[in-house]
């Protein structure tokens, strides 16, 4: 008796896919690494990163115990690094969270209920799409105040307009499809329809998607820190970390050099990332 042979589903083609595409692969295990050294790091350096030395200051590398050097204040740029690159990638993530829960819900309500109720919405899309994007965080963090916490539903608030857009696009193509149909037939509410059937058949953009809002999230808290708006000192994120190295690159070129390695390492592995889904999951290139 012959047996059976299983078939590969689209997921574990693009996997497989995906684990082929060297750039990708070499993304994803750099950014494990640093997440893990984030998540672990600041715990193992014997300096706090809000630590300040007055008799260290501005010490170069790998001078009086300081691996990477200290800044104007003594404090030692290894702890206040990796405390940065944990607070960059929590905002980061948080943020695009945000996005995607409110994107997601505005987008495929718009395109499942259509008429009407579309056009309202996403014309308050293009209303909100007109305004200056960094404009319409500062005027909320204004507003509202600074803080980390702040920081996170600021961004994340204003990234989800591009992806109600994508998703909105998406559900007007699966509404009219074999399997939603048969769901309406079966009795089965506009809101179920669109939880169970509607929004698991976008995952594939959407994790495309959420590998380039990641950065682009992180770019976002370092402009405003710039600005004096981003994580407010004693806190570190990578953003405020090149805005203090920026000043200080005469003296110190430490201060920048370091945060600046890091910043484009971690951007780079979330677009190589993002590349590589987008190839293993578009089914042109299947």
């Amino acid at each position: 008796m012959e047996r059976a042979v299983k078939g590969r589903s689209l997921w574990d083609d693009a996997r497989r896919r995906l684990f082929r595409n060297g750039a990708a692969v070499t993304g994803m295990v750099v950014l494990a690494l640093l997440v893990l050294v984030a998540l672990i790091g600041p715990s193992l350096v014997p300096f706090g990163y809000d630590q300040i030395n007055k008799g260290d200051v501005w010490a170069p590398p790998l001078t009086g115990g300081h691996l990477l050097g200290t800044d104007s204040l003594g404090r030692d740029l290894l702890a206040r690094l990796l405390m940065g690159l944990r607070v960059s990638l929590a905002i980061g993530l948080v943020a695009t969270v945000v996005s995607l829960i409110i994107g997601i819900a505005w987008g495929a309500v718009a395109g499942y209920v259509g008429g009407a109720v579309d056009e309202a919405m996403m014309r308050f899309v293009d209303v909100l799409y007109s305004l200056p994007f960094i404009f319409f965080v500062i005027l909320l963090m204004v507003t509202f105040g600074s803080n980390i916490i702040l920081i996170f539903l600021a961004i994340g608030a204003v990234e989800w307009l591009t992806m109600s857009r994508i998703v909105r696009g998406q559900t007007l193509a699966l509404k009219h499809k074999e399997f939603v149909e048969a769901a309406r037939a079966a009795g089965l509410t506009q809101g179920a329809i669109i939880a169970r059937h509607i929004v698991p058949n976008l995952l594939g953009p959407v994790v495309v998607y959420v590998t380039l809002t990641i950065p682009a999230v992180i770019l976002a808290e370092s402009f405003l820190s710039f600005l004096g708006l981003g994580v407010q000192p004693p806190m570190a994120s990578l953003g405020t970390l090149i805005a203090g190295g920026a000043q200080d690159m005469e003296l110190a070129p430490w201060l920048l050099i370091f945060p600046s390695i890091t910043m484009v390492v971690t951007l780079m592995c979330f677009n190589f990332i993002g590349d590589g889904l987008r190839d293993a999951i578009d089914p042109k290139d299947r």
